[in-house]
């Protein structure tokens, strides 16, 4: 898994404070059973949204990545065919000469 950026950490340390301020102040728990229940589910939603960031950010970089692909072979498609050359066949690009 990769490791998260300083954003994507960031992110998921925002989201536990948030959470845990909002949670504290809703709930108007004062035990210390509730208190650390509070926290501990702040902290594991703080870990969903960091894993989720990490999988949206992966998902993004693969579909840049696609689409980068994507345009250099329609480029290298268009400036062959403007140049007036013929494609060779898919496997058989060293098989005719000039």
């Amino acid at each position: 898994m990769p490791r998260p950026s300083a954003a994507q950490a960031c992110l998921g340390s925002f989201t536990v404070v948030a959470t845990t301020v909002a949670l504290l102040a809703v709930s108007g728990a004062s035990g210390v059973l509730a208190i650390a229940v509070l926290v501990v589910f702040a902290l594991a939603l703080g870990t969903v949204v960091t894993v989720l960031s990490l999988s949206v950010s992966t998902a993004a970089k693969a579909a840049a990545t696609t689409a980068t692909a994507t345009a250099t072979a329609t480029t290298t498609t268009a400036t062959a065919t403007t140049a007036g050359e013929d494609l060779p066949a898919p496997g058989r690009a060293y098989a005719r000469q000039r």
